[in-house]
């Protein structure tokens, strides 16, 4: 699942957006190597977390665990109505548009595709975490054989014939490299939704710190690989130019008709992506459901399948609204760098946990505190960057977020009503 949902669409379609900003071989090569080790690092911390509360809701309820119930509540908040069903979103539109490569799709046609990628995979879901589950090993399976048979064709086809790096000057700037720092950990992104279904894992104190870790090495190794291919094939400037980087990787070996092979390459690993998606999500509406901050009705466990299906639903209906309307694109730029707020809360939380009485978790980050220290150092970076860069849409992102405290008060006076009148009766 970690590597399933992380290796979506992007290393595929647009590395260009990292060498627009770092136009060197070494430095895009350690701007994937740093955004690796950043993810890798954050996985740590996830991984601690994981052990120490192994219930369904991850992040919320690392969140609300080591601060309050509010603090998760806005993550979960932020997570339906912008970054998580505005990720599905956007990845259900790239597999329609590369199924377009096949049939010809209109922007409805694209629209309408993408909303039964969703309700194709939400049903699977809905079926069953063994069948979620089973579908994003399959998928996962096949990208990553994929991936290798890809770089086998680079090195046996294009020997010898290494693209020259010196033709473009490095800017050299530090505010460049952390700009493309941030497109490389957008391409790292979903590490942490595997610890959203804690509960429905096998000793998840065990389970989730190794899938963590093998997961992120796995494909920062992939990542690393492919960009080096890409470089191997390709002149440089190319590379920047380019916005569908591995098909022209693949016409530059074996001509135009290889585009059919890419583009099915792009949809198995965009449709695995969107797998692990959809199934972590609806683990967190559940959850605070279960916490008395959403609708009761959210947290119903269905008696034959034992998936959360009416989040599982809810989730669905509203990631197809924003494929419908098109707002998914406005939204999911505008909040989407906000996650890495509540990462870098997440991780300066371990910090207090460690020095509260029984604290216990099974597995403890390794490198502290350097490891959080420099993690937390990173996403006030990326987050102050991202400020700067667009002050306008980090206002709007900040208001969604903070629209939810509101309606946090709102639930948790309901919550407490409901717990006097069950007291009562």
């Amino acid at each position: 699942m970690v590597v399933g949902t992380i290796i979506g669409a992007s290393i595929f379609v647009q590395p260009s957006e990292i060498s627009r900003h770092v136009p060197d071989v070494a430095g895009i090569l350690l701007v994937w190597l740093v955004a690796g080790l950043l993810t890798f690092f954050g996985a740590l911390v996830c991984a601690e977390l994981a052990s120490a509360f192994p219930r369904t809701g991850g992040v919320y309820v690392f969140l609300k665990e080591t601060y309050s119930p509010a603090a998760g509540f806005l993550w979960g908040w932020a997570m339906f109505w912008s970054m998580h069903s505005g990720i599905i979103a956007a990845i259900a539109v790239v597999v329609a548009r590369y199924i377009g490569f096949f049939v010809p799709l209109g922007d409805v046609g694209v629209r309408v595709v993408a909303i039964l990628a969703i309700l194709i995979l939400s049903a699977v879901n809905y079926a069953g975490v063994r069948q979620g589950s089973a579908v994003q090993t399959f998928f996962t399976i096949v990208k990553v054989l994929a991936i290798g048979v890809m770089l086998v064709l680079v090195f046996a086809l294009a020997p010898g014939h290494a693209a020259e790096p010196a033709a473009v000057t490095s800017r050299g700037s530090i505010h460049e490299f952390a700009l493309a720092l941030v497109g490389g950990l957008f391409a790292y992104g979903g590490w942490h939704m595997v610890t959203y279904a804690a509960e429905e894992t096998r000793s998840p104190e065990k389970t989730i710190p190794r899938a963590l870790m093998i997961g992120v090495t796995i494909v920062t190794f992939c990542y690393l690989a492919l960009n080096a291919a890409y470089i191997y094939v390709l002149p440089l400037k190319q590379v920047i130019g380019s916005t569908r980087i591995a098909t022209d990787v693949a016409a530059a070996l074996v001509g135009t008709r290889s585009a059919g092979a890419v583009s099915i390459l792009v949809i198995v690993s965009a449709f695995g992506a969107l797998g692990g998606v959809i199934l972590a999500g609806p683990r967190v509406y559940f959850a605070m459901a279960e916490d008395g901050l959403l609708f009761r009705w959210l947290r119903a466990v269905h008696p034959r399948f034992h998936t959360p299906h009416r989040a599982i639903a809810a989730q669905a209906v509203w990631s197809s609204v924003l494929v419908a309307t098109g707002t998914y694109r406005s939204l999911f730029t505008a909040v989407v760098y906000t996650e890495w707020t509540f990462f870098g809360l997440m991780t300066a939380g371990l910090f207090l946990l460690r020095r509260r009485p029984g604290y216990a978790p099974a597995y403890r980050t390794w490198g502290y505190p350097i490891v959080p220290l420099l993690f937390v150092a990173a996403t006030v970076i990326i987050v102050i960057n991202q400020v700067v860069a667009d002050p306008a849409s980090s206002a709007m992102g900040f208001l969604l977020v903070a629209a939810g405290l509101p309606v946090y008060y709102f639930w948790a006076r309901r919550g407490a009503k409901g717990a006097i009148n069950s007291a009562g009766h």
